[in-house]
């Protein structure tokens, strides 16, 4: 059985809330429960995450500030161990950092940066996992890799608490989620996404039977680890309705379902339909069945979902 930790929701931002400024949005997903305001990391409409999670770590007292996730490849993991441990230092230790190995295609066509094969680009994330870790520790890390060589070079300035920033770590391949299982703190369990965007075949990955699959690669990876993970889930479907059939229907095709199997869509970890007691009910049911405890969702739907976030963070 999955070990139950306590519930804690995010939220993903592109830019600011509707009506607000960057500051005040941080304020407001601070004032409503949220744990943590994240930004992702893309070329597209979207606020450059770095300077963004130092301007709302500086506008809040406990909110906490990261990315799902920086991309390996736009990030040199010398510069960006170097840039958390900044962040993480000046807000007392309010900072989460994910990494990934790449996967959106438009990224890498439109900046005109290389987009490796899978296999390399994961490669290269572990090197870089390896010399971020290393650098928030105490020691001089050298490593004299495929893609990264770093010569006796010591992190500065150290972060706030020993070790580093958690470090989250989302996939949806067996080779990601058993890394991750076995280096981060909080594992995204996530859809594979082998086209390079998100389509019905990767919506497909993130249903109820497909998850079972998931995270026993993480528990796998983690091994004696397992207890002290934090499983994440990446919600972009969230709908407060009494009517969830109606809105089953409605998002069934997107997940390659047909009609008759509409309501399977309301069981996949990337919906949040129903009222707030449904809601609430299904992710007690998704803590229990696969762990999964820390919820993020996107833009507005952070305030739609603020009546479950009050009724359940920290239960």
């Amino acid at each position: 059985m999955p070990h139950a930790r306590r519930f804690r929701f995010g939220v993903q931002l592109h830019q600011p809330l509707p009506g607000l400024d960057w500051a005040g949005t941080a304020r407001r997903v601070e004032e409503l429960g949220y744990s943590t305001l994240f930004l992702p990391d893309h070329f597209g409409e979207q606020f450059a995450p770095i300077a963004a999670m130092a301007a709302a770590a500086a506008a809040t007292e406990r909110l906490k500030v990261g990315t799902l996730v920086f991309d390996n490849d736009y990030r040199h993991p010398v510069v960006l161990a170097k840039e958390m441990a900044t962040i993480d230092v000046i807000s007392e230790g309010r900072v989460e950092v994910g990494m990934g190995a790449g996967w959106m295609r438009s990224d890498y066509e439109t900046s005109g940066i290389p987009m490796d094969e899978p296999r390399v680009r994961v490669d290269r994330l572990m090197e870089g996992v390896a010399v971020v870790k290393g650098l928030w520790g105490e020691d001089p890390v050298t490593l004299h890799g495929e893609h990264y060589r770093v010569t006796d070079l010591v992190g500065h300035p150290r972060p706030h608490s020993p070790g580093g920033p958690p470090l989250i770590i989302a996939g949806g391949s067996p080779r990601m989620l058993r890394f991750a299982g076995e280096h981060a703190d909080i594992v995204g369990v996530n859809p594979s996404i082998h086209s390079g965007e998100i389509d019905a075949d990767a919506a497909r990955d993130g249903m109820a039977d497909r998850m079972d699959r998931k995270v026993e690669w993480v528990k796998q990876g983690a091994g004696s680890r397992w207890d002290d993970l934090e499983i994440n889930a990446w919600v972009p479907v969230v709908v407060l309705t009494d009517d969830a059939r109606s809105v089953a229907e409605m998002v069934a095709p997107g997940f390659g379902l047909d009609p008759a199997h509409a309501l399977d869509a309301l069981e996949s970890p990337m919906t949040m339909v129903g009222t707030a007691e449904e809601i609430a009910e299904r992710l007690h049911e998704r803590r229990e069945r696969w762990g999964f405890s820390y919820h993020v969702v996107q833009n507005e739907a952070a305030l739609e979902l603020a009546p479950v976030v009050e009724a359940l963070a920290g239960t």
